[in-house]
């Protein structure tokens, strides 16, 4: 049985949460994205404890706070290092993947050029985070 997953959302592209809320539509999955624009709008978000999110899609460039820096504080908290955070992105900088996996992501993946890849990406990334055994808070 698939899950409908609580999904944040950290983009400051409005273009990108088009998109993905695009695709999540196209292909009539039940998911509940909640969106924030930076690092510092999704800790926010994540304060409220009842409302914690199944999985997190990260981007790594963002103003404020950035991907890396808000990975930092997600896995030090007690609370909210258990949420299976997966980084986004149009870097393929080594550098950054090694962080990313070394603060202890869940995935990396890079965001293709054409929109039929991103549909492609999209669908087995929630496809997959469907039919995983969840921690419901």
């Amino acid at each position: 049985m698939k899950n409908n997953l609580k999904i944040l959302l950290i983009e400051d592209d409005m273009i990108e949460v088009m998109k993905l809320n695009r695709v999540v539509a196209s292909l009539n999955l039940d998911h509940n994205i909640i969106e924030a624009h930076n690092g510092e709008e999704a800790l926010n978000i994540l304060e409220k404890k009842y409302e914690l999110p199944h999985i997190i899609l990260l981007d790594l460039n963002m103003p404020k706070i950035n991907g890396i820096e808000f990975l930092s504080i997600l896995k030090k908290d007690e609370n909210l290092r258990h949420i299976p955070a997966i980084v986004l992105t149009t870097s393929n900088n080594q550098k950054d993947l090694l962080e990313c996996y070394k603060l202890g992501i869940a995935g990396y993946v890079l965001k293709p050029l054409k929109y039929e890849d991103y549909v492609t990406k999209i669908k087995n990334l929630l496809a997959y985070w469907s039919i995983n055994e969840l921690i419901k808070i």
